[in-house]
């Protein structure tokens, strides 16, 4: 008997842009699978000259969640958006209060905002850039694809060094 099928498997023949969702997604819970079982102290633990922790891995991806569907693709002021929406360095920085129990719920919090932001959006769909010019929801998709499974390998080769686990 084979394995049940992961949602991303699902859909292997489904439209772009049920693909794209579910790759995304499918980052998004294996972020959280390599932070599943650790202590607070290991979550917090600096093992590379970077800021970079497992708990950071998380905020900064809650950041970077907030960054381009609430600021970017909603076009929402940051002044109106709770938390870090920027990505930046200090999207990194743990407050004494942060667990990783909070911060993945703030960061499930965060992605359904961003579905639910998404949803209301066509692939092709464009929204002004400072930078690009115009975006799509396409190339936003591409962009959190690529950005959330970076750092997730990041979090492979960090809970690796912490305590021998690979996998999910």
């Amino acid at each position: 008997m084979s394995t049940p099928l992961w949602p991303e498997e699902l859909v292997s023949t489904g439209t772009e842009r049920e693909v794209l969702e579910a790759f995304l997604d499918c980052h998004r819970r294996q972020i959280k699978a390599k932070v599943a079982g650790l202590s607070e102290a290991d979550a917090r633990r600096r093992i590379v000259p970077s800021m970079t922790t497992l708990a950071g891995l998380i905020k900064h991806l809650t950041a970077v969640e907030r960054n381009w569907f609430q600021r970017q693709l909603a076009q929402r002021d940051p002044a109106d958006i709770p938390g870090n929406s920027r990505g930046d360095d200090q999207s990194w920085e743990l407050s004494p209060d942060d667990t990783l129990d909070s911060l993945i719920a703030e960061y499930d919090k965060v992605c359904a905002e961003s579905r639910h932001i998404a949803a209301e959006f066509a692939l092709d769909d464009t929204v002004p850039s400072k930078r690009l010019g115009r975006m799509s929801l396409r190339w936003i998709y591409t962009h959190m694809i690529e950005e959330t499974a970076q750092h997730e390998g990041h979090a492979d080769i960090l809970r690796e060094l912490i305590d021998g686990a690979t996998g999910l």
